[in-house]
């Protein structure tokens, strides 16, 4: 429900603010007073393109903001998908800067047209004689149908199915795609990766690998420099060893005279038990080193393997290879199990196909059950509003899954005796179709929470009994949902529990429009005018009184 509506700087409109009440709202005023460009105004609202000749002062931004009472219509879900606050009393805003940008707001969060467009439909449905946008959107008439058929039920379970099944169809797609791409990749990496396994590479290996080809390229100079060393140590006249147990057992001697001596002994005994493992340890690594010609050819070439993978890879590591060899592997291994888990998905994706096809045969034939009655109810209504060989049919077109369905409608129509029914939209005149639209929602009204509807000018056409079935029926739907009426007929007038005013002031330099609300007595008069003319007359303004007291 609309229960805010504030309009600045639009077209004839300097300020403007209305607050709708629920039930059946009322516009009348003058032609050419500024009825039209409130609707413009809404349009906004609902996502229609701005333009900055719409502005009234040209220096100054427009700005129209709604505010919508959306506690009742279950758009939860719509907003967590869009990624916006949900409020209950939700606020969109429309702002057109001087330069001809446009900007978009739903609680204060920037949106798209497209966002505002979907949450629009649900909003506020504007019907005038050349525009809806019930009849016209298929996702609407669908929502309506199933509205009146109380599927929501079956209308929740083939969302969800049909949901799975586009998610599964993705992953595959993307599978697919994915593995056309490594496919044709698969026979280079498979070479890189085949290269590098047969490098047998282990972390931390290659500074090992350099140290022993270093030492067996130089295996001569160190086994005799280890030797000369342990000769030093061991085995010449004044070996280190010897004079270091001379000294040891000089001390021997007077260790019992001093403590200083016998801590001066202990630093020469550990000092000899060091160098006795240091000589040990020489003798083990001279031991070790030998002429390996072989050896060496056999380093040099696994070393410059991994030197040339190094160069190639553009790395500086053993490690950084084992990495580069992994990934390699990890991408030879999808290709090798692509066919296996394509089969895997296209299964899955299969299988949710056909549950989701048996979900919307079902839903399908839920509608299809439905069609005549909606039909019969609607040229029933006509009848009453004047229309008395009005022919209407709503038919079933197949097409291909969608979220809502594998159905499209076609609203056919005649007016006349004897006419073959086509297309609504082709045939039905301004008039007709105001008529076709109010049945379509009157029938609706009672079955689902329906946005607040705008009818502008719904009584096209029309008068005296008709009007009066017309102005009832509005009522009979304001009971529902908000309706807002743009009316020149007094019999749909009076019918409004709120009236509003729309009017011109010439008194400045430029022609504003004003709205008012009127009162008890406002009200009086301005639906006497409707019946007698600017200067009504007593009768008027009797039958007038009657009419609104008849209303209360």
């Amino acid at each position: 429900m609309l229960t805010s509506l504030l309009i600045k700087n639009y077209a004839l409109i300097k300020h403007l603010e209305i607050k709708p009440e629920p039930g059946l709202n009322i516009i009348t005023g003058e032609t050419g007073a500024g009825k039209s460009i409130m609707l413009g105004a809404m349009g906004l609202l609902m996502g229609n393109r701005a333009d900055t000749k719409a502005l009234f002062d040209e220096t100054e931004k427009c700005i129209v903001e709604g505010v919508f009472n959306i506690s009742a219509l279950n758009l939860q879900s719509f907003f967590e998908e869009n990624e916006l606050d949900f409020e209950q009393n939700c606020v969109i805003r429309r702002e057109i800067a001087t330069s001809g940008k446009s900007r978009a707001f739903v609680n204060d969060t920037p949106v798209t047209l497209e966002v505002l467009k979907n949450l629009g439909v649900f909003l506020m449905d504007i019907h005038s004689q050349h525009d809806t946008l019930l009849l016209n959107t298929n996702a609407y008439q669908l929502a309506l149908l199933d509205a009146f058929a109380s599927n929501q039920s079956l209308i929740d379970t083939y969302t969800e199915s049909f949901q799975k099944f586009k998610k599964s169809e993705k992953a595959y797609q993307a599978l697919l795609l994915n593995a056309e791409s490594l496919k044709k990749e698969f026979d280079y990496n498979k070479f890189l990766l085949d290269e590098l396994i047969a490098a047998s590479l282990v972390g931390e290996e290659q500074a090992e690998l350099e140290e022993e080809l270093n030492i067996l390229e130089n295996a001569e100079e160190v086994k005799r420099k280890l030797g000369f060393a342990f000769e030093y140590l061991n085995n010449s006249e004044f070996s280190v060893l010897g004079l270091l147990k001379d000294a040891n057992v000089a001390l021997g001697s007077i260790v019992n005279i001093s403590e200083k001596y016998s801590a001066i002994k202990e630093r020469i005994n550990s000092s000899l038990i060091e160098l006795q493992d240091v000589s040990h340890e020489i003798e083990s690594e001279n031991s070790k080193v030998e002429t390996d010609d072989e050896k060496v050819i056999f380093l040099k070439d696994k070393l410059n393997a991994i030197y040339r993978l190094q160069q190639k890879h553009s790395v500086k590591s053993i490690e950084e290879l084992i990495g580069i060899r992994n990934d390699l592997q990890e991408k030879v291994d999808k290709v090798v199990n692509l066919d296996e888990e394509l089969l895997v998905l296209s299964s899955t994706k299969d299988k949710l196909l056909s549950e989701t096809q048996k979900q919307a045969k079902l839903l399908s034939s839920s509608r299809q059950a439905v069609l005549k009655p909606l039909a019969d109810k609607i040229q029933g209504l006509l009848a009453d509003l004047g229309m008395p060989d009005a022919i209407l049919s709503v038919k079933i077109k197949e097409k291909t899954l969608a979220i809502d369905g594998m159905d499209d409608l076609v609203f056919e129509f005649s007016a006349n005796k004897g006419s073959t029914p086509k297309p609504l939209k082709e045939v039905a005149s301004g008039g007709e179709f105001s008529r076709v639209m109010l049945s379509l929602k009157y029938v609706l009204a009672e079955k689902k929470a329906l946005p607040t509807i705008i009818f502008d000018e719904i009584d096209t056409g029309i008068s005296g009994e008709v009007a009066i079935k017309v102005g009832k029926m509005l009522t009979e739907m304001s009971s529902k949902l908000q309706v807002i009426a743009i009316t020149h007929l007094h019999q749909i007038a009076g019918k409004g529990q709120t009236h509003f005013y729309v009017y011109k002031d010439n008194s400045d330099v430029k022609t504003v429009s004003l709205m008012k609300k009127l009162n008890a007595d406002e009200r009086i008069v301005e639906v006497a005018k409707m019946i007698g003319g600017q200067n009504p007359s007593e009768s008027a303004i009797r039958s007038a009184i009657e009419m609104l007291e008849n209303n209360n």
